[in-house]
């Protein structure tokens, strides 16, 4: 039983034993595309509306109220 403890213990701490990024990855995951954010308008379209549901204005640069008029 000690045995199958041993080997599932050292099969879930080797699951995480290569997680970094390869020298010859990080061009590709340094492309302006792979950004969270990568379009500005899209970005200003949802805080548009994030702030219109919320009721709440100011954080990011827009005021209005919570109609979604402004």
């Amino acid at each position: 039983m000690k045995g199958f403890i041993a080997a599932v213990m050292v099969l879930a701490l080797s699951g995480c034993a290569n997680l970094g990024v390869d020298p010859w990855q990080r061009g590709t995951l340094a492309d302006p595309r792979m950004a969270l954010e990568a379009d500005a308008l899209d970005k200003g379209f949802d805080d548009h509306i994030y702030f219109s549901k919320e009721a709440s204005s100011g954080g990011r640069g827009t005021s209005g109220g919570g109609c979604g008029c402004n």
